[in-house]
C-alpha cells in the first residue's frame, strides 16, 4: 500500500499543477448536465422510481422527426432524470397524439460469468459486479478493450453461449425472471442490413416478422420508430445504394438497426457499442437520438470503450471496467468526483472518458515503455507516468470503501425488496405470416440485387451459348455419341461451378437470419420454407432459359417431352447445388474460406462423375464408395444421357445396328431400364431435401445451444426456454 501511495502522490502531483477538482467545472451546461455544485455532493438515490409512476406521457408529432416529452406529475423521479439533462424539446401540439410507455428497472447483483479458455490469467470475465439502470435513463458500461463490457451486456439479456458459466442474480421490476420476448432489444456490434431494400421496407418487414395482429398496427409502429431515431428524412432511401443512388451512411444505418429493434416499443434496449465505426458528429446525433428515446421511458443499457465530451455529458450513469473488475457505478459527475478522490483529477483540456481510460487501460504501460526516455514540448511526458495496475488498484480499493459503493447497494436493496409488474410477452406473429413474409421480402432482394440471380442468368445464358455453338451441329450418328456425352459434362459441371457467383448473397441470408434468430424473429423451419420458396422462381427461370438455348444448339431429339425432363433435371441440379451452398454458407460464413471450399467439393465430384473415368472402373474405397455417390454430377448427366439415348439405336454397316445403350458403354455408364431417368431425378430430389435437412440440423443446433445458455442462466428448464 506504500507503493500504491507513492505512486498515486507522484500522479496527483503531476495533473494537479495542470488542473483541481475546484477548478474544473466548466461553464458548458451542455457537458455538465447537472449543476455543477453537485461534483462535491454524494451521489443522491433520492429519484428511485416507484413501480405505479414509471409512465411518461410521449407526444409524437406526426410530421416531423423529434418526440416531445411530458412527465407525469406522479414520477418525481423521471422528472429529475429529465430536467436540466438536456435542450428541452418543443412542447407538443395540441393536435399531437399521446401515448403512455411503462418503465422497467434492472438490477445486477453480484454479476460473475466465467468462460474457459478466454483470458490467459484466469477464467473470470466479470467479477462481483453490483449496479442498475432506471427507466429514462442512458446507463453505459465502459472499458478498455477485453474489459468485459460485451460479455456484461449479455449476461443481462441472457445472450451468453453455452460455455459460459453465470452466478448471481439479475432482476427486472424487482423480480428475477427472464426478459419475455417483445419486452426487450438486443443491437449487436455488426449487423447486417438487407442494402436493396429502403429504410422504412426494412423496419416494415422487421414488424411484420414480430409483431402479431393487423398490418395497420404494424404500420404505426413502423413510423414511430422511424421517427424515435430520426430518420424521417431517410424513409424512403436505399440502405445499400442501388444502381445510382447513394446508400445510407454508417450513422443512419447505426440508426436503422436500432429502429428494428424498437418495433416492439421495448421497455429495456440494450445496444452494444452504438458508436462503432462513427465518425464525432454522427456519434453525437446517434447519442442525442438515444437520449430523447431514454426520454420516452424506455431503459437504455449500452457499452462503450470511449466518447467524447459532448456525448459524455449525455449519461446518466457508467459502470467502469478493468479486467472484468467494476471501479466505478453510479452517476457520471460522481464518476469524475471519485477519481479525484483517488488522486487521479481529470485535466481541465482532457475528455473524461479520455481520461478514465488512460488510467485504467494497462496498454498505456508498453506507451510508458516506449516514452520514458521521450520529452514533449512542455517537458515530462507526465500525464503517462504511472503504473496502470497501481491506478487500477487504488480506484478499486477507493470504491469499495467509498460511499458511492455503499448507495448502490442500497439502491440495490430498495428496487429488489418487492416486485413490481411483471413483464409480459406480447405475443408473436404466427409461423404461417413470418414464412410468407420471408418468401415475399427474399423475392423483393432477389429480383432486386442483380447480383444474386440476375448477374448468375447471364452467366449461365453466356455459357449455354458458348458450348452451345462450339458442340453445334453434330448429327445423331454414331460418332457424335462421345461429343455428346463431353457437351452434356461441360453443361452440368460449369453451371454447378459458376453458380458460387451467388455465394455472397447466401452469405448475407445467413447472417440476417442469425440475427433475426437471435431475437426470436424467425425460426429455422420458417427460414429454410421462406428462401426455398422464394428461390424455385427464379432457379426455374435459370433453368428453362439456359436449358432451351442448349438444348437446340447441340441438337438434342426434337421431342416435349424430352425437353421437358431435361429442364426439370437442370433445375432439380440447381435446387441440389443451392442447398449445398447454403450448408458450406452456414458452416463459414466467410466469402473465402466458403468458396475455397465450394470449388474444392465441385471439382471432386467432377472427377468421379462418371465423365473422365467410367464409373463402374473408378478405385473402389473413397472415390467409387461414398464420393461417386455423393456426386450430384453423377445423377444429373446420367439421366439427362438416358432420357437422350434409350431406345434409340444406331446403324453400324448396311445391317446391323446397336442400341444407344451400347453405343454409351465405351463413354458412360447408363441403366437400360427405362425408368432410369426418374430414378435418377428421384435422387436429385432426395438431394435436394438433404442438404436442407443438413442445414435445419446446422441452424437448429446452433439455436437450441444459444436458447439453453439463457436458460441456465434465468433458472427456467431448457424446455420453457425453447418455447420462449
Amino acid at each position: 500500500m506504500e507503493e500504491i501511495q507513492s505512486q498515486s502522490d507522484n500522479y496527483r502531483s503531476s495533473s494537479s499543477s495542470a488542473s483541481s477538482p475546484s477548478s474544473r467545472v466548466p461553464s458548458s451546461n451542455f457537458f455538465y448536465l447537472r449543476k455543477p455544485g453537485s461534483l462535491r455532493q454524494p451521489i443522491s438515490f433520492e429519484d428511485s422510481p416507484e413501480w405505479d409512476d414509471t409512465e411518461i406521457d410521449v407526444r409524437v408529432d406526426e410530421g416531423g422527426d423529434s418526440i416531445n416529452v411530458a412527465t407525469t406529475t406522479a414520477s418525481p423521479s423521471l422528472s429529475k432524470f429529465n430536467s436540466g439533462s438536456f435542450p428541452s424539446p418543443p412542447l407538443p401540439d395540441p393536435s399531437a397524439v399521446a401515448r403512455k410507455i411503462a418503465g422497467a428497472s434492472l438490477v445486477w447483483k453480484d454479476l460473475t460469468v466465467t468462460m474457459k479458455g478466454k483470458r490467459k490469467y484466469s477464467d473470470k470475465i466479470i467479477k462481483s459486479s453490483n449496479g442498475y439502470a432506471l427507466p429514462g435513463t442512458l446507463t453505459v458500461i465502459m472499458g478498455p478493450a477485453k474489459s468485459g463490457k460485451s460479455t456484461m451486456l449479455r449476461a443481462m439479456a441472457g445472450r451468453l453461449p453455452g460455455s459460459a458459466k453465470v452466478y448471481g442474480e439479475v432482476f427486472i421490476n424487482g423480480a428475477k425472471l427472464h426478459l419475455p420476448y417483445g419486452s426487450y432489444g438486443y443491437v449487436e456490434r455488426e449487423s447486417t442490413l438487407i442494402g436493396s431494400l429502403t429504410v422504412r421496407e426494412m423496419i416494415y418487414y422487421s414488424a411484420l416478422l414480430q409483431l402479431p395482429g393487423f398490418f395497420s398496427q404494424k404500420k404505426s409502429a413502423v413510423e414511430d420508430a422511424i421517427i424515435a431515431m430520426s430518420l424521417g428524412d431517410y424513409a424512403n432511401k436505399l440502405i445499400g445504394g442501388h444502381c445510382y443512388m447513394k446508400g445510407l451512411s454508417s450513422g443512419e444505418r447505426r440508426r436503422v438497426i436500432i429502429a428494428r429493434e424498437l418495433v416492439m416499443r421495448p421497455h429495456i434496449l440494450f445496444i452494444d457499442e452504438p458508436l462503432y465505426h462513427l465518425d464525432s458528429v454522427s456519434a453525437l446525433l446517434m447519442m442525442v437520438t438515444l437520449k430523447k428515446l431514454a426520454n420516452t421511458g424506455c431503459t437504455l443499457i449500452f457499452t462503450m470503450y470511449q466518447s467524447s465530451t459532448e456525448v459524455f455529458g449525455l449519461f446518466d450513469r457508467i459502470c467502469l471496467l478493468s479486467n472484468g473488475n467494476t471501479l466505478f457505478f453510479g452517476e457520471t459527475l460522481a464518476c469524475l468526483q471519485h477519481f479525484s478522490n483517488a488522486g487521479f483529477p481529470c485535466p481541465i483540456m482532457q475528455s473524461p472518458s479520455d481520461h478514465f481510460l488512460r488510467a485504467i487501460n494497462t496498454d498505456f504501460d508498453r506507451i510508458i515503455a516506449m516514452c520514458k526516455n521521450w520529452q514533449d514540448d512542455q517537458g515530462d511526458f507526465s500525464s503517462v507516468n504511472m503504473d496502470t495496475a497501481v491506478a487500477i488498484c487504488t480506484l478499486e480499493a477507493t470504491y469499495k470503501s467509498s460511499s458511492d459503493a455503499a448507495a448502490v447497494e442500497s439502491m440495490i436493496l430498495k428496487l429488489t425488496e418487492k416486485e413490481g409488474p411483471h413483464l409480459k410477452s406480447r405475443g408473436k406473429a404466427s409461423s404461417a405470416t413470418r414464412v410468407a413474409v420471408l418468401t415475399w421480402r427474399s423475392l423483393l432482394i432477389m429480383s432486386r440485387e442483380w447480383k444474386y440471380f440476375w448477374l448468375r442468368l447471364i452467366i449461365y445464358m453466356l455459357l449455354a451459348v458458348s458450348v452451345g455453338t462450339i458442340f453445334s451441329n453434330l448429327g445423331h450418328s454414331l460418332s457424335t455419341v462421345v461429343v455428346r456425352v463431353a457437351a452434356v459434362f461441360v453443361f452440368i459441371s460449369f453451371t454447378s461451378l459458376l453458380s458460387i457467383a451467388g455465394l455472397p448473397a447466401h452469405i448475407k441470408e445467413i447472417k440476417i437470419y442469425s440475427h433475426e434468430e437471435s431475437n426470436e424473429h424467425s425460426g429455422v423451419l420458417v427460414f429454410l420454407l421462406g428462401h426455398l420458396l422464394s428461390s424455385i422462381p427464379f432457379l426455374f427461370l435459370i433453368s428453362i432459359s439456359s436449358s432451351v438455348v442448349f438444348y437446340f444448339l447441340v441438337g438434342l431429339r426434337d421431342e416435349f417431352s424430352l425437353l421437358m425432363y431435361f429442364v426439370l433435371n437442370f433445375f432439380m441440379c440447381l435446387l441440389v447445388n443451392e442447398g449445398l451452398m447454403l450448408v458450406v454458407a452456414s458452416i463459414w460464413q466467410e466469402l473465402f474460406q466458403s468458396i475455397l471450399m465450394l470449388v474444392s467439393v465441385h471439382v471432386i465430384m467432377m472427377l468421379v462423375a462418371g465423365y473422365f473415368r467410367i464409373r463402374n472402373q473408378l478405385p473402389g474405397p473413397v472415390w467409387m464408395y461414398p464420393l461417386s455417390y455423393v456426386a450430384f454430377h453423377t445423377y444429373s448427366i446420367q439421366g439427362i444421357l438416358e432420357n437422350e439415348y434409350i431406345g434409340t439405336s444406331f446403324a453400324v454397316g448396311q445391317v446391323r445396328t446397336i442400341s444407344g445403350i451400347q453405343a454409351l458403354r465405351s463413354a458412360y455408364n447408363i441403366s437400360p431400364n427405362n425408368n432410369a431417368k426418374w430414378e435418377n431425378l428421384l435422387v436429385l430430389f432426395l438431394m435436394a431435401i438433404g442438404y436442407r435437412f443438413i442445414l435445419f440440423v446446422l441452424l437448429s443446433f446452433r439455436a437450441r445451444k444459444n436458447m439453453y445458455a439463457c436458460s441456465r442462466f434465468y433458472g427456467c428448464d431448457r424446455k420453457t426456454a425453447i418455447a420462449r
